[in-house]
């Protein structure tokens, strides 16, 4: 058995700095980049980049709302689907470029916050990301939720995807992320963390905060790079993956 483990990164710009990403990255096996909308810059996407591919560690778009503000995580209406299929493929582009000057190659694309629950609620917005994947390279993995809208985008547009669980947050019944208002909806507990990642792992299902499991293939875990207690949550969750056996790589 094997898991990827990754990580959303590369979101400071300019002065302003968010994360411990040089500490993660001796951690994770692959890494959602900031791609300059919610966060990032053309530097902090380059050194990403270029950290990234001496770590071995793998490399994905992380797009998001245009909203530095508000770190992407406002919900932003009255974009038609085209517009967001844009918006999408103008960040793909710019993180593969900025790979490609450090040597590097984007594998995955991730949709960041508000943006990426929007795509696990709504069909349409999963499948413009999906679209927007697709135009720009076909070969990129569409990086999804089990059984939610993301997932069924993938499979209806033949784009190859993986399965992604949070090692950080709570799930409702429908399979989603509780929201983040909700009073123990993000986990900072490294203990309690690595033994729900073991668990969903090993079980191959998701709990529930009714106390459900939803079966589900999980291929990947991820720590948030934004969480204060990341760095000690994921070197928590791999030595406790390795020390059951499982190893931790990336999915491509």
């Amino acid at each position: 058995m094997q898991i990827d483990l990754n990580s959303d990164m590369g979101e400071s710009f300019g002065a302003w700095k968010m994360g411990e990403d040089e500490a993660m990255l001796d951690i994770i096996t692959s890494a959602n980049v900031a791609c300059g909308f919610h966060g990032g810059d053309p530097n902090v996407m380059f050194h990403t980049a270029q950290m990234a591919k001496a770590n071995g560690v793998a490399i994905g778009a992380h797009p998001g709302f245009n909203d530095l503000a508000g770190f992407g995580r406002r919900v932003i209406r009255g974009d038609s689907m085209a517009e967001i299929e844009r918006m999408v493929a103008y960040q793909i582009g710019a993180m593969q470029a900025m790979a490609a000057l450090a040597g590097h190659k984007v594998t995955h694309v991730k949709a960041h916050g508000s943006l990426g629950n929007l795509c696990n609620d709504e069909d349409d917005f999963a499948m413009a990301i999906g679209r927007a994947i697709k135009a720009v390279d076909p070969a990129l993995v569409y990086m999804a939720m089990p059984e939610l809208p993301t997932q069924r985008a993938a499979e209806k547009l033949g784009l190859p995807f993986v399965c992604e669980v949070y090692a950080d947050r709570t799930y409702e019944d429908t399979g989603n992320l509780t929201p983040r208002k909700t009073p123990g909806a993000v986990i900072h507990d490294a203990e309690l963390a690595a033994a729900r990642v073991l668990a969903m792992v090993q079980e191959q299902a998701i709990p529930t905060t009714s106390g459900r499991k939803i079966k589900a293939k999980i291929e990947t875990v991820c720590v948030h790079g934004d969480n204060p207690a990341a760095v000690a949550l994921a070197r928590r969750i791999r030595q406790s993956l390795e020390a059951k056996g499982i190893a931790v790589k990336p999915f491509r």
